[in-house]
C-alpha cells in the first residue's frame, strides 16, 4: 500500500477500535489528519469535546492558537500532520491511562512509519513521554533531539500557554525555531534543505488569561 492508503487503513482500524474502554465513551474518533509526505508530524495529546465532536484533532480554541503558531513557522496545518496519543477522547478531558496510551501507541507507530518525517514535535508532557522519558518539559522544551532514528522536539500544549499566560513567550520563541530545526533534520536524513525565512517571535499584549483545558 501506498503511505495514503495505510494512513486511511489507520484511520478505518482506529473509527471500529476497542482495544480500550475510551471507545465507550467515543461520538466520532480522532485518528489524525494531514498529508502523508508532511516533513513536520505533531503528536498532542488526546481528543477533547470539539475534536469527538468533529473527528478532526485541534479544533477548539487551543487549535485556533496551533493555526497561529504554524503560521509564524511559515507552515499551515496543510503542510503538517497532526496526530495525538490516544485517539478518543478521554471522559471529561482527563489524563490518559497508562493502559489506553499501550493501547493506542500501534495506531500511533503505524502513523509515523508510513509518514516517515524529518522531526516530530510533541504537544505536551505525554506525547514528549513516548519518546523522551524522565525529562521535565519546562527544561528541554525546544530542544530538538536524536530519539533512535527520529528527531524529536517537546513543546508545550498550546491549550497550556493559553491556560498559564506566562508560557506564551517560550512556545512562540519554540516554534519560531521550526524552520532552522526542520533545516538541520533534513541536513542529517540527507534531506533536501530549504532556505529559511527569519521571522521574529510576537507576543501580543492585550491578551487576557484564558481558562481552558489541555485538550
Amino acid at each position: 500500500m501506498t503511505a495514503e492508503e495505510t494512513l486511511a487503513q489507520i484511520a478505518k482500524d482506529v473509527s471500529v477500535c476497542t482495544n480500550c474502554a475510551l471507545h465507550e465513551g467515543r461520538k466520532k474518533s480522532v485518528p489524525g489528519d494531514g498529508p502523508a509526505t508532511a516533513e513536520i508530524m505533531f503528536i498532542g495529546e488526546g481528543p477533547g469535546f470539539h475534536e469527538n465532536e468533529q473527528g478532526r484533532p485541534f479544533v477548539g480554541a487551543a487549535g485556533k492558537f496551533l493555526d497561529q503558531l504554524l503560521a509564524q513557522a511559515d507552515v499551515t496545518r496543510a503542510d503538517v500532520f497532526i496526530a495525538n496519543v490516544v485517539k478518543c477522547r478521554p471522559p471529561g478531558n482527563r489524563d490518559p491511562l497508562p493502559e489506553e496510551l499501550a493501547a493506542c501507541d500501534v495506531h500511533l507507530e503505524a502513523q509515523i512509519r508510513a509518514i516517515n518525517p524529518s522531526i516530530i514535535v510533541t504537544l505536551g508532557r505525554f506525547s514528549m513521554n513516548k519518546f523522551i522519558t524522565g525529562a521535565k518539559i519546562s527544561a528541554i522544551h525546544g530542544q530538538m533531539q536524536k530519539v533512535g532514528d527520529r528527531f524529536v522536539i517537546p513543546m508545550f500544549h498550546p491549550a497550556a500557554a493559553l491556560h498559564q499566560p506566562p508560557l506564551k513567550p517560550s512556545i512562540l520563541a519554540d516554534f519560531a525555531k521550526l524552520p532552522d530545526q526542520l533545516n538541520e533534520a533534513r541536513k542529517a536524513l540527507g534531506r533536501k534543505v530549504v532556505v529559511v525565512k527569519k521571522k521574529e517571535a510576537v507576543v501580543p499584549q492585550d491578551e487576557k488569561p484564558q481558562q481552558l483545558n489541555l485538550f
